[in-house]
C-alpha cells in the first residue's frame, strides 16, 4: 500500500471548505444513511493479519516475536523492552507526554500507540520507517531509548540456547537465523497480532444499532466538519501526512518550533510541520495527546482539531458528541500473557 502524495495531502488539508463542500451533509437522526456513507470512508479492522509484504506469519515467528517484546536485554541497560513504551496494557502507548529510555533519558516525542499500526501507511509520526520490521530497529539502537547495537543485539540472543532454538525454528532453512533482520521479522508478526476489532463502531458499520443518539451525531459532525478528510480508512487515520495548524497553529506547548515534523525526514520546505494523521483507534486510550504529549482531555484535543486545522470554533455539544463518537473506537483488546524469557548465561552481554 502506498502513500498519497504529499500535495495532494497538502490540497486536501489546505482547502477547508472545499472537504466540507465535498462532503455531503449525513443526518445523524437516519442511521441507514448514515451508516452508508461511513462504510465508504472508513473501513472494520480486521480480525487477523495473515501476510506482511506478501508473505506468511508463521506462529513460530509470533510467539518468537512475544518474547523478543517483552525483552528487556534487547536495550543496553537490561531495563527497558519494546513492551516499556508501548504497553499492550495500556492502549499501546505508555500514557505519559514523551517516554523514558537509556539513562532517564526523555525522548522527543510522544509515544504512538501500536494497536493496530499495521494497518498504518508508514510508522513514527513523520513516517520515516515504512513498515513495522523497518520501525523495529530504530528503538532498539537510539541513544535515547534502548541505547544498543545490531552486533550486541546478536551477541546476545546468540548467548542464549532457548533463543537460538526459537530463532531457528521461527526461520529455518537459514545459516545463522539468530540476526538483526531476523529479530525486526520476529517483532512484526507478534505487532501483526496487536489488532483491536469487534468496537461498537466496527458493529455500526455491519449492521448493528451499536452507537446511541448522541454517538451518531458525533459520527455524523465527524463526516460534516471535515474530520474524516484526513482520519479515514481502517484504522481512522494513518494513511497521509498533513501540516498541523493549517487553519491556526496551536501554541508552542503543543506545537514546539523545534519538531519540523516530516521536514527532518525530506528535507523539504513543504513538509515543515507535517505529520502523519494520528491513527484514531482506541484514542480514548492513549492520552496524552499530538506529538507532543501535552494535552491530556480528548474534548481538548478534539477542540484544538477543530480551530487549527478545520476553522471550527466547535461547540461544547459539538465536541461532546465527537468525543463520545471516537469512544466507540476502542475495540476488543489482544490478550496477552506475559512470556517465561530463557535465562542468560555466562557469555551473554552484561547490562551497561
Amino acid at each position: 500500500m502506498r502513500h498519497r502524495s504529499h500535495a495532494l495531502a497538502a490540497a486536501l488539508a489546505l482547502s477547508c471548505a472545499t472537504l466540507q463542500a465535498a462532503t455531503p451533509a449525513t443526518p445523524a437522526a437516519d442511521p441507514t444513511v448514515l451508516r452508508e456513507t461511513a462504510n465508504a470512508l472508513f473501513a472494520p479492522v480486521p480480525a487477523t493479519i495473515e501476510t506482511v509484504r506478501g508473505q506468511a506469519i508463521t506462529a513460530a515467528q509470533v510467539e518468537l516475536g512475544k518474547s523478543l517484546w517483552f525483552e528487556p536485554r534487547l536495550s543496553r541497560s537490561h531495563v527497558i523492552s519494546c513492551n516499556t513504551c508501548h504497553n499492550v496494557a495500556t492502549g499501546g502507548a505508555d500514557n505519559v507526554p514523551t517516554s523514558i529510555g537509556h539513562g532517564w533519558q526523555k525522548g522527543p516525542r510522544n509515544s504512538p500507540t501500536v494497536l493496530n499500526a499495521v494497518l498504518n501507511i508508514a510508522q513514527f509520526w513523520d513516517g520515516r520507517a515504512a513498515d513495522l520490521k523497518e520501525q523495529a530497529k530504530g528503538p532498539v539502537q537510539a541513544s535515547v531509548e534502548m541505547n544498543n547495537t545490531p552486533e550486541r543485539v546478536e551477541a546476545t540472543l546468540r548467548s542464549i540456547p532457548g533463543y537460538v532454538d526459537a530463532f531457528g525454528k521461527a526461520f529455518p532453512g537459514e545459516r545463522e537465523p539468530v540476526n538483526f533482520e531476523n529479530m525486526a521479522r520476529a517483532l512484526e508478526a507478534f505487532e501483526t497480532t496487536l489488532v483491536t476489532p469487534d468496537s461498537r463502531f466496527d458493529r455500526f458499520l455491519a449492521g448493528a444499532d451499536s452507537l446511541d443518539a448522541t454517538e451518531l451525531r458525533g459520527l455524523s459532525l465527524f463526516v460534516d466538519k471535515g474530520c474524516s478528510a484526513c482520519h479515514s480508512g481502517a484504522n481512522i487515520g494513518g494513511q497521509a501526512y498533513y501540516p498541523f495548524g493549517v487553519v491556526e497553529r496551536p501554541g508552542a506547548q503543543v506545537l514546539p518550533a523545534g519538531d519540523k515534523g516530516r521536514f527532518a525526514v525530506t528535507q523539504t520546505a513543504s513538509d515543515e510541520y507535517v505529520f502523519r494523521a494520528a491513527p484514531l483507534r482506541n484514542v480514548a486510550l492513549t492520552a496524552p495527546y499530538f506529538h507532543s504529549g501535552q494535552v491530556w482531555d480528548l474534548r481538548q484535543a478534539v477542540a484544538i482539531m477543530g480551530s487549527s486545522q478545520l476553522g471550527h470554533e466547535l461547540d461544547a455539544s459539538e465536541v461532546e458528541a465527537i468525543t463520545r463518537f471516537l469512544g466507540t473506537l476502542s475495540g476488543r483488546q489482544p490478550q496477552v500473557a506475559n512470556p517465561v524469557l530463557p535465562a542468560s548465561t555466562a557469555s551473554t552481554p552484561r547490562p551497561e
